[in-house]
């Protein structure tokens, strides 16, 4: 009778904001990240112990006791634990390289789509307020925050841009060019020219 209801535990989490990183704690009854930010019945999160640091400081770390913070305003959130998946809730889903941008970051890693689905209609099926990410690298060359790693995060679906499937392309992969000074080439210089 009692094995249904889940007992309240805290998780620790990284909250990226417009202006802000903000560490803290949150104490919840809900499994995954993603459903502590998709089913708060309010519009904001409260985090205990909560470290606050505003981009482009250098040393001015607010800490508080509690702070609370605009669901709105948070680009992407950062679990700093993994979550094991709960196998009556686990929906079989068909895992894809992607590109998501939330301005001014850049987000790749491995987004989970509906299968046998065309990749068009399972992105048009992609709900939730926060959509989670995994295997993920981020940065923002825009404010120099540098590449970081992280097993999972939850984006602000509202915020981002999505681009899958998402692949590296070498922009000189194909062309036929010759080296500088081999034959054929414009720079090579011609017979009894100097460099």
């Amino acid at each position: 009778m009692f094995s249904s209801v889940s007992l309240e535990r805290v998780v620790q989490l990284t909250l990226y904001t417009d202006s802000y990183v903000i560490r803290g704690t949150v104490r919840t009854r809900q499994h995954r990240v993603t459903d502590i930010l998709d089913r708060s019945e309010d519009p904001f999160l409260v985090l205990e112990d909560a470290l606050i640091d505003e981009y482009g400081t250098r040393g001015d770390t607010t800490r508080s006791e509690f702070a609370q913070v605009n669901l709105a305003t948070v680009l992407f959130v950062v679990s700093d634990e993994p979550v094991d998946p709960v196998p009556e809730l686990r929906t079989p889903k068909v895992p894809e390289q992607a590109f998501i941008s939330v301005p001014p970051f850049k987000l790749v890693g491995t987004i989970h789509l509906m299968p046998e689905r065309d990749l068009r209609l399972a992105l048009q099926e992609l709900t939730g307020r926060f959509i989670p990410l995994t295997d993920v690298a981020y940065w923002s060359d825009a404010i120099g925050e540098p590449r970081t790693t992280a097993t999972m995060i939850a984006f602000n679906h509202d915020r981002a841009q999505i681009l899958a499937p998402y692949r590296v392309v070498d922009p000189w992969a194909g062309l036929d060019r010759p080296a500088p000074g081999a034959e054929g080439s414009d720079t090579a210089a011609g017979p009894g020219e100097g460099p």
